[in-house]
């Protein structure tokens, strides 16, 4: 177990750190944020938004005298990802909107990572450069070519100090290989390839080649008429390169072995469970689609969100989840106004955290859940801008059903649901949380005694 991630005892106090994002009324579209990621070391956190830009922010060096704050993420970069396109051939716009950013391992100075829309991924390198060479000799100070004829010395070029310039540059562009909206990216161990999943196929990539991908796994029946199911989400294994998971709207997750065959239409193995009939309804069939997957750190488990319940699998048993927790059950008896107003489609994300040991994931009114998986025990908090005073705690939040509320209750009928935490990260070693509320990045961490 990583020291300082524990369990979520009574003794974990979550208190606010830092919230991101204007205050104003009126919020654009462009301005909401699509994605949350941390990269491998938890220095960095990146977020896309529906304008297609990502910004970046750098965790602050501690300070020696306050040892009680730790570092504040503040803005490192920001840059336009993804612009709108226009598809000619099918008469189609093409949002900007980034879908998913994939952080690659640092391997030298520069950061990489990778950005999605609903067609095209990019390879992006953030890098930064204090210095500036002086004194070329075929060129003036101002970068105008010299005439040769006036050049009667060579001098030897000389780097001055300059301010602190953070450049992102689309280092490669991976294009036209989806006829389908791309839902997930996901980096492979091996750090060489990295998949692409849309409703029906997912693609293998090479870093280095970006006209030509290699389809590993196609559903699109020959007749699209008898289309019963698309993928949802993908994610390779966290230590094995050639293994990966996808799952699809039906509820089913399907484990693959690219040694097995170069297209994998044959899962390994098949994980699903088998639904009560007793239960069975209109809705049935929509809360049970599954909106993310995402192998533990370890490698072992296997956790997915549906619209009701995040279900933790074993990977060495597929007819049940060995764990089920309920996000919000209240909302049961709500999926009549839910699908009337699309918001039984929202598509809610879940993370591990460092040691696996917690899970975390959205739910409307700005609340988010964790699930401690050891005491079993579970809490709710909120993402507002009323308890953001810093270091101020999260106060636990209770949602009653029917009958009498209590004074910190409440009530199901006035949970606001145009207010939702779709997107969630973790840090990867430390008890710090990004939370998307809107336009709003909120982070939080545990309180230090």
């Amino acid at each position: 177990m990583i020291p300082g991630i524990g369990t979520l005892t009574q003794d974990t106090l979550w208190c606010f750190s830092q919230v991101k994002g204007t205050i104003e009324v009126g919020t654009t579209e462009a301005d909401i944020i699509s994605t949350v990621e941390f990269n491998h070391t938890g220095e960095l956190l990146a977020t896309g938004d529906k304008g297609g830009r990502v910004v970046i922010f750098q965790r602050e060096q501690e300070s020696k005298n306050q040892v009680h704050r730790r570092g504040e993420y503040n803005v490192y970069s920001t840059f336009q990802s993804h612009e709108p396109e226009f598809d000619y051939l099918k008469s189609l716009e093409i949002e900007e909107k980034i879908n998913k950013i994939r952080w690659l391992p640092q391997q030298n100075a520069a950061y990489f990572l990778l950005s999605t829309n609903d067609k095209t991924v990019k390879l992006w390198k953030v890098s930064e450069r204090d210095k500036r060479p002086e004194g070329y000799n075929l060129k003036d100070e101002e970068g105008r070519l010299r005439d040769p004829a006036t050049i009667t010395t060579l001098r030897v070029p000389v780097l001055r100090p300059m301010d602190l310039m953070v450049e992102a540059t689309p280092r490669r562009v991976f294009a036209n290989a989806h006829t389908y909206h791309i839902n997930s990216i996901s980096v492979n161990s091996d750090y060489e390839t990295y998949m692409s999943a849309d409703d029906l196929r997912i693609n293998l990539w090479n870093f280095e080649i970006t006209n030509q991908s290699f389809n590993i796994v196609d559903i699109k029946p020959a007749n699209m008429e008898e289309l019963t199911e698309v993928i949802t989400a993908a994610e390779f294994h966290p230590h094995h390169c050639n293994t990966f998971v996808y799952s699809s709207s039906k509820g089913t997750i399907r484990l693959c072995d690219m040694r097995a065959s170069a297209l994998c239409d044959r899962h390994t193995k098949f994980f699903e469970e088998p639904e009560d009939p007793s239960n069975r309804s209109f809705f049935s069939e929509i809360i049970s689609s599954i909106s993310d997957v995402k192998f533990s750190h370890s490698g072992r488990y296997i956790m997915t969100r549906d619209y009701l319940t995040v279900k933790v699998w074993d990977l060495n048993m597929e007819n049940r989840p060995i764990e089920t927790y309920q996000v919000h059950d209240y909302l049961r008896s709500k999926l009549c106004s839910l699908y009337e107003n699309d918001c039984i489609f929202d598509k809610f994300e879940c993370v591990w955290n460092g040691s696996d040991s917690v899970i975390m994931t959205g739910s409307y009114n700005n609340f988010f859940r964790m699930f401690d998986r050891n005491t079993k025990r579970d809490v709710t908090l909120e993402a507002s801008r009323e308890n953001s005073k810093p270091r101020a705690i999260l106060k636990p939040r209770k949602v009653c059903v029917g009958g009498k509320r209590r004074k910190d209750e409440i009530s199901v009928d006035s949970l606001d649901f145009s207010k939702k935490i779709l997107h969630t990260a973790w840090h990867p070693s430390e008890n710090i949380i990004a939370v998307a509320a809107t336009n709003n990045l909120y982070i939080f961490q545990d309180k230090v005694n």
